[in-house]
């Protein structure tokens, strides 16, 4: 999608409504900044927010994502596209938080070890000992949850039994038995349980 064109739309649609860039925030409850940029390409609008904007520009989705009014001639194309388009920046998301997930544990995990050991092995008062082994845990902790969000909502896991895609809950994805991304788990669509593999793509 080209952001730059979008946002130029944008700011067409919003003119041609005799609309200034406060108004059409104050409709859409955001701020000033928000509107200027998404109108100066340096952001799209939300998902959450974008039929609403729709409705204030009397547009389309479909006519939003391209930048301009599409005729029905090539509506359902320009339609196919951008779902293809949105299904491309999600994998390739999906792909920086597995990533991130990586980063995140070797950054928090050499600190917590190295403080557990100093607590293990050196002589010092008990409560600064209690006090290495908390500072090296609590981050620790913090990162295993924020990981495991990560491995629940970046790409799907697949049912090895009916090759079903999905998306687990937070619930399952932490009590089931894992092997580092491969997860022990039920399948929503077969209700057989497998040893279910992270992949990134739905199909």
């Amino acid at each position: 999608m080209d952001q730059i064109k979008i946002g130029k739309f944008i700011a067409a649609r919003r003119k041609n409504l005799g609309l200034t860039q406060a108004q059409l925030a104050e409709k859409l409850n955001i701020t000033n900044r928000a509107v200027s940029k998404w109108e100066t390409g340096k952001a799209l609008p939300d998902s959450s927010i974008m039929i609403e904007l729709c409705d204030v520009l009397r547009i389309t989705v479909n006519d939003l994502l391209s930048g301009e009014v599409v005729t029905m001639d090539h509506y359902n194309q320009e339609m196919e596209k951008h779902l293809l388009e949105m299904i491309k920046q999600k994998e390739e998301n999906d792909k920086k938080l597995l990533h991130t997930e990586i980063i995140m544990g070797i950054v928090t995990i050499v600190p917590c070890f190295t403080m557990l050991a100093l607590a293990a092995y050196l002589q010092m008062q008990d409560w600064l000992r209690i006090v290495l082994i908390i500072g090296g845990l609590v981050p620790f902790l913090i990162t295993c949850f924020c990981a495991l969000r990560i491995e629940q909502i970046a790409g799907y896991y697949e049912c090895q039994k009916c090759k079903h895609r999905h998306i687990p809950t937070y619930r399952n994805v932490l009590w089931a038995p894992h092997i580092n991304r491969t997860r022990y788990m039920r399948c929503p669509k077969c209700s057989q349980r497998s040893w279910q593999k992270k992949v990134i793509n739905k199909d």
